[in-house]
């Protein structure tokens, strides 16, 4: 685990208590022992370096004790405090890109498959699309999945990844009322990029001349369901800026190819911000 997600904030005496389903996640599941080093992402964004103090199996409680120093997404570390420099940090402090996906609601299984590694990946925002080729059922079951189970897989993958971003799940949205959003979302940030995975070559373009020499403040990545995505709905989505782009490899699975797609257009807009990452 590269991170807890913490609830509340240490208390006068730098505890923190763990109970309820987290104790049983940390005890059972990481075997967590006293004395060992925990990081703990605050509600505020911060991140922790904390140690296990005690653990009481009577009261199921975990007792984290803060260490002295801290991280926090807003503040640039001092060269004291270099160990506790994250990759997180850098990306605040280097203006990162918000990413968005908009997913064509697929099966249920793939469609958390999907969100766990979008979490990982750091996107901020994924947009279930009610697409033409998403199955009535696939729909019904997006519609009813109930937020706590997708909060848990949210928790999951960023306690896994260490990632510092709060991503968010919105309710399943016509293609349209999706592709508003996005363009009442970028209004004032006209260095963005929106792409569009497609099966297809037809007026596709390669991924480093849609972002050209942009500094790229928001992207976002549609990807089809099982089907993909149908020429029509291209087509709605080219009156929003959006550019359809094409793989030249094998026939890729709906999970798959948006786990492509985001890494594809991550490497390619940090290439072009041509970041120098320090040890």
């Amino acid at each position: 685990m590269r991170q807890f997600l913490s609830q509340s904030y240490p208390d006068r005496k730098g505890l923190i208590f763990i109970t309820g389903k987290d104790f049983r996640y940390m005890r059972q599941v990481l075997r967590t022992k006293p004395g060992d080093m925990v990081s703990i992402r605050l509600p505020d964004g911060t991140l922790q370096n904390t140690t296990v103090a005690q653990i009481s199996e009577e009261t199921r409680t975990l007792t984290l004790q803060v260490c002295s120093s801290k991280c926090s997404l807003t503040e640039k570390p001092e060269s004291s405090e270099k160990h506790c420099v994250s990759a997180a940090q850098i990306s605040a402090n280097l203006n990162a890109t918000e990413y968005w996906l908009f997913q064509f609601i697929a099966k249920p299984a793939k469609m958390e498959q999907i969100i766990r590694q979008a979490v990982e990946c750091g996107v901020s925002c994924i947009v279930p699309i009610e697409g033409v080729f998403s199955q009535k059922q696939n729909i019904q079951a997006m519609n009813s999945t109930k937020g706590q189970r997708i909060e848990r897989i949210i928790k999951e993958a960023r306690q896994q990844s260490g990632s510092p971003i709060d991503t968010k799940v919105l309710p399943p949205m016509s293609l349209k009322d999706a592709c508003l959003l996005w363009k009442d979302a970028v209004q004032t940030k006209p260095d963005n990029a929106a792409v569009a995975l497609w099966e297809r070559t037809e007026k596709s373009q390669p991924i480093h001349r849609i972002i050209g020499q942009k500094n790229v403040e928001m992207a976002v990545i549609a990807a089809g369901c099982e089907g993909g995505i149908s020429s029509d709905e291209i087509e709605i989505m080219s009156e929003y800026g959006f550019v359809p782009v094409h793989f030249a490899v094998n026939i890729l699975r709906c999970e798959t190819a948006a786990l492509y797609g985001i890494a594809a257009v991550q490497s390619a807009i940090l290439e072009n911000k041509s970041w120098v990452y320090r040890e």
